[in-house]
C-alpha cells in the first residue's frame, strides 16, 4: 500500500477536518488574560467546526526519510498504533473540537506554562500540546529502561570517582583537563560524602530514534532537569481525550512519579533521620519552570521554599514557618549550582541561602541533585560515556551515543569547519536549544559567524551529524502532518534506580525543524508505554506490518 492510500483511510472521518487551535497564545496570570485566551480558543474552535472539510491527500501526511512512529515505509499502520488509529477515525470534528477546547482550558486553569526569556510581547505561555499520543511497545521500552539504568549508574560512579580518588583520570580513560577544566566541575565537592553515591537523583536523558528504528542517547541532563510536570499533565489530557482507547491499550501508569520522587529524596537521608523533612527549593515565580516546582511540591505534599525562607544556624538548615523554624533534611533544589550559596559560589546570589553548602559539607542536610553533577552531562564528556560505562561496569553501552566531534581537538576541528553545512554544532555548557547551529538549516552568513565563534573558543563546542529525528502525527494547520520528535524519560536514583514507565515526547512543531525545545517553538505530547501481556510485548511492529511476538 502506498503512503497516500494509508492516509486517505487515516483521515476517513474526523481527520479530514481536524482542528488547529491556538496552543501558543500568551498566558497572563490575571483573570482578564485568562478570559482572552478562552475567547481565542473558542473562536478558533468555532471557525474550524464551520470550515469545509479538508481532504486527506498525499500532501497531508507524507513522511520523509526519517523513521515514522505510526506508519511503516510501505504505508501500513504499525500494529501497536492500530487501536488509536481506529478510534481516531470514528471521531467527528465537533467532538474533537470540544475535547481540544477542554484540554486548552484545563491547561489554562491549572497554569501549565513555560517562560520564554526575551520574548517581545509576553514571556509566559501555555504549553503547546498535541492530542495524539506517541506509543512505545513493551519490548522497546524494556531495552530503553535497561540502557538508562546502566547509564545513570555509570555516571554516578563517575561523579563519585572524579570528586574522590580520580582513578578514571589517572588511567587516562577521560582526559583530566577536560573534566577538571569544565565550568561545571566543582572543586568544593571533593571528598564530600554522598549517600548511596547517588549524585544525580533525578535525570532526564534525551533519546532519539534513528532512521534504522533504534534509539540512541542525544544528551544527558543531570543538573536540574525539567519537564516531568508536563509529562504528567499530558497524560491527564490524553486520558480525557481518548479514555476508552487508553483503558483498553494497557498503558503503564506514570501517576506514581511524585510518590517515587519523594521516596527517592527521603532515602537520601534515611540513614540518620527517621522521617526526613523534604522541601523543594525554587528560584521564585519568575523562573521559567516555576509551575513545575509548585506542581511537584503540591503532589509530594512538601513545602515549596525560596532561599529567603531558609536559615542556617550551626550548620543546620531550617525553614521559616508561621509557627516558627523547622529543620530541613533534604532539599530538592531547582536552583543552579552558582546560586545555591552566596558564601561558596556566586556572592551576588539572592536565590540560595548563606551557609547552605557548609551544612551540606557537614552532612546535616542533603542537596538533590548534588552540586557539581553538571560535569557528567557536559556535551564534551558525553563523547566518553560509552568508555565510562565500560570502565565502571565492564559492559558495552546498551543505548549508543550519537557520533560526536570534539572541536577542542585540532584534527576534528578542521573536519567540523569544513563541513558546517552537515553538522549540528552545540556549545558544551548550553541548554534549551540555545547556543547551537543546525548547519543544513542555517544561512551561509550564520555558518560563517558560527565558524568564527568556534575558532575563537574551540574547547566550548562539539559537533554531531544532522540526525533525522523520527516523526509522529500531529495536528498542524488543520491537517495531520509528520513532525520530528524526541523522547525524555525520567530516571530516579537514590537507594535504588527507577525508570518512570513513561516520558515527555517533545515535538518540533515548525515544519522541517529539528529543534524540539519549548523555548524554540516546540511542543509536547503524551507517551504511552505499553505493558506486557502474558510475558509478551503487545504489538510491536518490526517495520513491515507484522507483529513481533
Amino acid at each position: 500500500m502506498r503512503i497516500y492510500a494509508a492516509n486517505v483511510e487515516f483521515g476517513a472521518r474526523a481527520l479530514r477536518d481536524v482542528l488547529e487551535l491556538g496552543r501558543r497564545g500568551p498566558l497572563g496570570m490575571a483573570s482578564k488574560a485568562k478570559r482572552n485566551v478562552e475567547k481565542s480558543v473558542a473562536a478558533k474552535t468555532q471557525t474550524l467546526v464551520d470550515a469545509p472539510t479538508l481532504p486527506m491527500t498525499e500532501a497531508a501526511y507524507l513522511p520523509g526519510v526519517a523513521y515514522d512512529e505510526m506508519f511503516t515505509p510501505e504505508g501500513e499502520v504499525r500494529s501497536h498504533y492500530d487501536p488509536l488509529h481506529a478510534r481516531m477515525s470514528t471521531l467527528g470534528a465537533e467532538e474533537l473540537a470540544g475535547r481540544q477546547r477542554t484540554l486548552e482550558r484545563s491547561f489554562l486553569l491549572q497554569g501549565i506554562t513555560f517562560t520564554v526569556y526575551g520574548a517581545e510581547n509576553t514571556t509566559e505561555r501555555i504549553i503547546p500540546t498535541d492530542l495524539f499520543p506517541r506509543i512505545i511497545p513493551a519490548d522497546e521500552w524494556k531495552r530503553i529502561e535497561a540502557g538508562l539504568t546502566q547509564r545513570l549508574q555509570a555516571l554516578n560512579l563517575f561523579l563519585a570517582d572524579i570528586y574522590g580518588d580520580q582513578q578514571i583520570l589517572m588511567d587516562g580513560v577521560v582526559p583530566r583537563e577536560l573534566v577538571l577544566g569544565a565550568p561545571s566541575y566543582r572543586r568544593e565537592m571533593q571528598h564530600i560524602y554522598v549517600p548511596h553515591k547517588a549524585y544525580a537523583n533525578v535525570c532526564g536523558s534525551d533519546l532519539i530514534r534513528c532512521q534504522d528504528g533504534q534509539f540512541a542517547v542525544l544528551e544527558d541532563n543531570l543538573r536540574v532537569p525539567s519537564g516531568v510536570s508536563y509529562m504528567l499533565a499530558n497524560r491527564d489530557a490524553a486520558k480525557r481525550t481518548f479514555p476508552g482507547t487508553y483503558r483498553a491499550a494497557g498503558v503503564r501508569p506514570v501517576e506514581r512519579y511524585p510518590d517515587l520522587l519523594l521516596a527517592t529524596l527521603k532515602s537520601m537521608a534515611a540513614d540518620w533521620r527517621g522521617d526526613p523533612q523534604v522541601v523543594v527549593l525554587t528560584p521564585g515565580v519568575y523562573n521559567s519552570a516555576y509551575y513545575e516546582h509548585a506542581y511537584l511540591a503540591r503532589l509530594m505534599g512538601v513545602p515549596l521554599v525560596e532561599g529567603r525562607d531558609l536559615v542556617v544556624h550551626e550548620n543546620m538548615v531550617y525553614m521559616r514557618t508561621t509557627t516558627g523554624i523547622r529543620r530541613v533534611d533534604v532539599i530538592y533544589r531547582r536552583v543552579d549550582d552558582d546560586f545555591i550559596d552566596p558564601l561558596t559560589f556566586r556572592r551576588d546570589s539572592s536565590l540560595g541561602a548563606a551557609g547552605l553548602f557548609n551544612a551540606y559539607r557537614a552532612g546535616n542536610v542533603v542537596i538533590c541533585n548534588a552540586p557539581g553533577t553538571g560535569v557528567a552531562d557536559d556535551k564534551a564528556v558525553y563523547a566518553y560515556v560509552p568508555d565510562i560505562i565500560r570502565y565502571y561496569l565492564g559492559e558495552d553501552a546498551i543505548l549508543p551515543n550519537i557520533e560526536t566531534f570534539l572541536c577542542r581537538e585540532s584534527r576534528q576541528l578542521g573536519h567540523v569547519l569544513d563541513n558546517l553545512d552537515k553538522f549540528v554544532v552545540k556549545a558544551v555548557g548550553a541548554s534549551g536549544g540555545y547556543g547551537m547551529l543546525v548547519g543544513p538549516h542555517a544561512s551561509q552568513k550564520e555558518r560563517d559567524d558560527f565558524a568564527e565563534a568556534i575558532k575563537a573558543d574551540p574547547d566550548n563546542y562539539i559537533a554531531q551529524p544532522t540526525i533525522q529525528l523520527s516523526t509522529a502525527p500531529c495536528l498542524v494547520d488543520g491537517r495531520i502532518e509528520p513532525r520530528h520528535v524526541d523522547l525524555r524519560p525520567f530516571i530516579l536514583s537514590g537507594e535504588k534506580t527507577i525508570v518512570t514507565p513513561g516520558a515527555l515526547t517533545r515535538v518540533a512543531l515548525k515544519r522541517g525543524s529539528l529543534v524540539v525545545n519549548s523555548s524554540q517553538g516546540g511542543g509536547s505530547k503524551d507517551t504511552w508505554v505499553l505493558a506486557e501481556e502474558n510475558g509478551h510485548s503487545n504489538g510491536h511492529s518490526n517495520g513491515n506490518g507484522s507483529v513481533r511476538p
